[in-house]
């Protein structure tokens, strides 16, 4: 059994060597968990870790081999800096790459003008479960002369299982279900709508500022292996919804948007097909009320 001596120069400069080459592969896995895209993957980050928890086993046979003796203080060092980087690297990885992600979404939204894709909506609450599906378009919308930006355009149709209309040109929204006597309008700007979210997002998204303490949710699987799913609190909606879920695609695309209401309900809208800046025509965001119909002013809620 080698003995344990008293640590001397040598050591204290070993010491420093374990530190400085610590520190330099510490760099190198945050750099890997921080800014390569494929350290989102559980993979990724295994390996960058696998890395660093090599080091102390190479330094140490590196100094025996050098200096023929066995260093206790270095790897007693190694091995606790290395359970501190380990931790502090997972951890701030997380939160960098939280902050990364929520920047590229913002960034390819903002840089939409129009967006068309199929939708799924699902609604769960009161002991019944809804499922409609049908074709959204979003558009932005310029300025007022003030110089505000006006709410986006958008039009939903339903086509299943029931045909229904939401539309929106920026000014006035409308509801309407085809067969209806009635056409219910609001002001754009007064819309209290579970899916005015949606059209915000373009021109004018910032995930970390509208979603209050925007996380990773590893506890909530994607629809599809690979994607990434977050978890925030709406500062528009607090009232109303206790926590929105988002799932992202590798290519910043939110493909998935999970509602979580305060009472308990659940509305889920899952998009495919999606279409970027494609030419959509002003007419398509217009309603006029089919003869006959009335036309009731009212709030539009979920």
């Amino acid at each position: 059994m080698a003995a344990h001596l008293p640590i001397n120069a040598g050591e204290l400069g070993e010491v420093r060597h374990a530190a400085h080459a610590v520190c330099h592969k510490a760099r190198e896995v945050s750099r890997i968990l921080c800014t390569d895209s494929a350290a989102r993957s559980t993979r990724t980050r295994v390996t960058a870790c696998l890395c660093l928890a090599k080091l102390p086993a190479r330094m140490h046979a590196q100094t025996a081999k050098d200096q023929g003796v066995e260093s206790s203080v270095m790897r007693k060092f190694a091995a606790v800096v290395l359970l501190v980087i380990i931790a502090s690297a997972v951890a701030g990885a997380a939160v960098e790459d939280v902050h990364s992600i929520a920047a590229s979404v913002d960034e390819h939204y903002n840089h939409l003008r129009s967006l068309q894709a199929q939708f799924t909506e699902v609604y769960r609450g009161s002991g019944m479960e809804r499922t409609e599906a049908g074709t959204v378009w979003l558009a932005k919308s310029g300025r007022t002369p003030g110089g505000m930006k006006k709410p986006g355009k958008m039009r939903w149709e339903y086509r299943s299982p029931r045909e229904k209309l939401f539309v929106s040109d920026g000014k006035d929204a409308w509801f309407y279900v085809p067969g209806d006597r009635q056409a219910r309008r609001t002001e754009a700007r007064k819309l209290d709508d579970i899916r005015s979210p949606l059209a915000f997002l373009l021109g004018k998204s910032k995930l970390e500022k509208e979603l209050q303490g925007l996380s990773l949710a590893p506890d909530v699987t994607p629809l599809v292996a690979g994607d990434l799913v977050l978890r925030g609190v709406p500062q528009a909606f607090a009232d109303r919804i206790s926590e929105i879920v988002l799932e992202v695609t590798p290519e910043h695309r939110i493909v998935r948007i999970v509602m979580n209401e305060v009472d308990g309900s659940v509305t889920e809208y899952r998009f495919s097909d999606l279409k970027e800046n494609e030419t959509i025509p002003d007419g398509r965001f217009e309603f006029s009320p089919p003869p006959g119909t009335e036309t009731v002013e009212s709030e539009i809620g979920h």
